[in-house]
C-alpha cells in the first residue's frame, strides 16, 4: 500500500483523497466535434473543434488552428493558434500564435504574441497585472465582456 501512496512522480500529483492524478494527461475535442458546456481537465487539453464554455486546465489549454472556445481559458499555461472568445487566465504564460485571435481579455505572468496574432481586449502581466484587473472589472475576468458582443 504504502508504493502506491509514494511521492508522486513528474507529471504526477494526488487530488484531496490522495488517488494519483496524471496531470500529463491530454484529453483532444477533435475537429468538427463541439462541447456545449464547461470543461475540467487535470493535465492539457487540445480543441481542435467547437467549446461552448469555460475550459479549466491544470497544465495547458492548447487551442489549435481552426479550434474555437466561446467561453474562458482558465490554465497554467496557453498557446492559442485558433480563436477564443472570453477571457484567457493562466498562472504563467499566454501563447498567441500566428493564425489566433483573442477577443477578450489576457491575464499572464508573461506573453508572447507572434506577428499576426490578435488580440482584442485588455492585457494584464505580472504579479501587480492580475489583481489590478478583478479590482477595476470583475465582470470582465469572469465572463469575458469585451467579446461578449462577438460571441
Amino acid at each position: 500500500m504504502s508504493i502506491l501512496r509514494g511521492t508522486p512522480k513528474p507529471g504526477m500529483a494526488t487530488d484531496p483523497a490522495g488517488r494519483r492524478i496524471d496531470t500529463s494527461a491530454l484529453s483532444i475535442i477533435a475537429p468538427g466535434t463541439t462541447v456545449v458546456g464547461d470543461i475540467d481537465v487535470q493535465g492539457v487539453i487540445k480543441v481542435e473543434g467547437r467549446v461552448q464554455g469555460t475550459v479549466r486546465a491544470t497544465g495547458q489549454v492548447l487551442v489549435a488552428k481552426g479550434g474555437l472556445i466561446e467561453g474562458d481559458v482558465i490554465t497554467r499555461e496557453a498557446v492559442i493558434g485558433g480563436e477564443v472568445h472570453g477571457t484567457v487566465r493562466a498562472e504563467e504564460r499566454v501563447e498567441v500564435q500566428p493564425t489566433a485571435a483573442v477577443n477578450g481579455d489576457i491575464v499572464t505572468q508573461r506573453i508572447l504574441i507572434a506577428e499576426g496574432g490578435q488580440v482584442n481586449g485588455a492585457v494584464a502581466m505580472g504579479e501587480q497585472g492580475i489583481p489590478t484587473i478583478v479590482e477595476k472589472s470583475p465582470k470582465s475576468v469572469e465572463t469575458g465582456n469585451l467579446a461578449e458582443g462577438n460571441r
